[in-house]
């Protein structure tokens, strides 16, 4: 059972993570409140120099990782973008080589992103689960040290944005945080408990790629044979056990919503906040609209964890009719 980090831990990383970037806002929209009902406090992870709230565990990852191993040379790690562009920019601040492993058919955009942040680009497998199984291949074949997309580190790192939000707003009875594989919602777990609030923490999953939701209603990892959600950075079928452990205990529940769903949050942050979200960055949004009724009249966070999405698929989901 793994032992959340304190606050002297949470602080500590995130002096690590504030030497390479500042804290990014949080803001209650007021049309986002008209439409949902309820104030609602958007924490933008869109506003990192990545464009998404990843890069947060990168920095404390990869700093500790430099502490431990002064020679390592290079990295590997598995990703659909964020998590890859996270580790390529941290990689490159320690002067270490970082290698990335993405699915065939990635995003265009964040390929180029991980490839401007220095990192050698890999293409393996049809998904993320594929992709990360090669990685660790390639990392016994090259001699890399393997980064996991979950980790404690991580969890530290991320965990900053959720210290800043919880501390501009601690009255929130409620936060929807996505999860991907649980480094987000997990950072959320750790700050709430360190700081000794009550706020309710829900996470949000892709109807199409359900399986923490499974996991968490049955107690226990439950693996899916696929993941099929256009919003990439939550398209994973097997559940980390330390993640879901963590989730178990600290979460609230965990709801799904459907692809439709989140196109219209992506519309709706657009038109009430003018801010460009990505499908998982949408999905706390998406549940929350779903859960309005329930929400009516509290103070609630939805956290906008990423804005990276390819032009003509955005275009597209934009131009649609609400």
């Amino acid at each position: 059972m793994p032992t959340l980090p304190t606050l002297d831990d949470l602080q500590d990383a995130t002096r690590t993570v504030y030497a390479a970037l500042p804290p990014t806002p949080q803001y209650p929209w007021p049309l986002l409140a008209r439409r949902a009902g309820c104030e609602v406090w958007v924490k933008h992870e869109n506003h990192t120099p990545i464009g998404a709230f990843k890069v947060r565990g990168g920095l404390v990852y990869m700093d500790r990782l430099k502490r431990r191993q002064p020679q390592v040379r290079g990295v590997i790690s598995a990703t659909r973008g964020n998590h890859g562009q996270s580790i390529a920019f941290a990689a490159s601040r320690v002067g270490v080589a970082a290698t990335i492993v993405v699915p065939h058919g990635n995003s265009v955009e964040k390929n180029a992103a991980m490839r401007a942040f220095g990192a050698e680009l890999v293409e393996r497998g049809h998904d993320f689960d594929a992709a990360k199984e090669a990685a660790a291949a390639l990392a016994a074949e090259r001699g890399l040290a393997m980064v996991p997309s979950f980790d404690l580190d991580l969890v530290r790192g991320v965990a900053s944005y959720s210290l800043e939000l919880l501390r501009a707003a601690p009255d929130l009875d409620t936060v929807y945080v996505p999860i991907g594989l649980g480094s987000g919602i997990c950072g959320m777990i750790a700050a709430r408990d360190a700081l000794g609030l009550k706020t309710r923490i829900v996470g949000v999953v892709a109807t199409g790629a359900p399986a923490y939701a499974l996991s968490f209603a049955a107690g226990k990892v439950v693996a899916t044979n696929a993941a099929d959600t256009f919003a990439d950075g939550v398209a994973v079928r097997g559940p980390d056990p330390q993640a879901l452990d963590i989730i178990l205990r600290g979460a609230e529940r965990i709801v799904q919503v459907g692809d439709g769903d989140i196109m219209a949050a992506m519309r709706a942050y657009y038109e009430d906040t003018h801010q460009l979200a990505e499908g998982a960055g949408a999905c706390p949004l998406a549940a929350l609209l779903k859960e309005r009724d329930a929400m009516r009249g509290k103070k609630v966070g939805v956290v906008l964890s990423g804005g990276n999405i390819d032009r003509p698929l955005y275009a597209r989901i934009i131009g649609e009719a609400a």
